[in-house]
């Protein structure tokens, strides 16, 4: 008898990488803060399969990346190569699961089955998440009917922002004080003497970690900061006023830090940094929280958020922190006005620190040796 993965309502999603239509690597993990529909829907030769995408397609109403995505999830490369489907924008999204990896994960063909769409194993499902990517409800599809009745199901749904009832707060630690505000000027200071440099992202590629830049994603610069006696500040306030904190909420003792920079989003740049994770790859795998300290406030935009807790932002004040675990989804507004300095540590322990040597191997040779242990 075959076997199947068998997710139910309060399950996390299992993440997954997958190529998409528009993307080699689209990332689940990236897509939350709203419902997601993920229909397995096997071919859309498939009358029922086609059934489902083209009833989709008429509920824009819902689909429209605020309320709800879809994303349809294929098994059969001609959907690809003859061009059945395709993305539409806002809402729309198709992911090409020919191996079935994905399709396994979510109990649609059976575990270790091959991925041929013909499989006499092959379940029709569709799986609606909330917002933090656990499973609202999961719903074979056997008929048209199945396919409209998710859609009036999804309809009656509360804003995103409700999934769970009430306005939930992100799981974060709001610490005023860290930094004294002549050390906060000091920084900007320093930076405005010596300027800063494009900093970029980390991404995966052919099993290496890579440091890549895309305007569309984040747009920052970076100073880099040497001066022995200001990293010896900026360790002594951190370790006195926020480990502790971190300590006393989430039982975790802090014994190292990483990167010593001054962060400038610029609005004559339209500086931003898009939603994203600080502990995705092998070479930021060691992170553990990340810490936010703003160094200034005459500026307008540049505010923080977590989508997978709302739509609420965060502006801390002049010398004040934020701090997070690094595998939450957060995403930097856009400046509008002035500019947004800040320093941005991660912290780790002795334990991240192991895992961060053991992936040195996995650093492409073009990072800088700030990234290595």
């Amino acid at each position: 008898m075959s076997k199947y993965s068998n997710l139910l309502a309060g399950d996390p999603a299992p993440w997954f990488r997958q190529r998409s239509f528009a993307n080699p690597r689209y990332a689940l993990h990236a897509a939350a803060g709203r419902y997601i529909v993920l229909c397995f829907f096997g071919s859309a030769a498939d009358p029922l399969g086609r059934a489902a995408i083209d009833m989709a397609l008429q509920r824009q109403d819902i689909f429209n990346d605020l309320h709800c995505s879809f994303f349809g999830v294929s098994l059969d490369p001609r959907d690809e190569s003859e061009q059945r489907v395709a993305d539409h924008y806002p809402g729309y999204r198709f992911l090409w699961d020919f191996d079935a990896q994905v399709s396994q994960l979510y109990g649609v063909v059976p575990l270790n089955a091959d991925a041929n769409p013909q499989h006499k194993g092959i379940r029709r499902l569709c799986f609606v998440l909330d917002p933090t990517l656990r499973v609202l409800k999961a719903i074979p599809l056997n008929d048209a009917d199945d396919i409209s009745a998710l859609l009036f199901w999804l309809s009656s749904l509360p804003p995103p922002s409700l999934f769970a009832g009430i306005e939930l707060q992100a799981p974060i630690l709001m610490l005023p004080n860290v930094f004294p505000p002549e050390f906060c000027r000091r920084l900007v200071t320093l930076y405005d003497t010596h300027g800063g440099q494009e900093s970029g992202f980390m991404r995966e590629k052919d099993g290496k970690t890579i440091l890549t830049h895309d305007h569309e994603h984040k747009r920052r610069e970076d100073y880099n900061i040497t001066q022995p006696e200001i990293v010896k500040w900026t360790q002594a306030w951190i370790h006195r006023r926020i480990v502790p904190e971190i300590a006393k909420v989430h039982q975790f003792k802090a014994t190292r830090m990483e990167r010593y920079i001054v962060a400038c989003y610029r609005a004559d740049q339209e500086a931003h940094f898009r939603a994203h994770r600080d502990n995705t790859t092998r070479g930021t795998a060691h992170r553990r929280f990340a810490v936010s300290i703003n160094l200034n406030d005459d500026f307008e935009g540049g505010e923080i958020r977590f989508p997978e807790y709302g739509p609420r932002s965060f502006k801390p004040q002049i010398g004040a922190a934020v701090v997070f675990s690094c595998s939450l989804l957060h995403a930097v507004s856009t400046v509008t006005r002035g500019r947004r300095y800040a320093f941005l540590p991660f912290l780790y322990d002795d334990a991240a620190a192991k895992i961060r040597e053991a992936n040195n191997a996995f650093l492409d040779e073009s990072l800088s040796a700030n990234y290595k242990a």
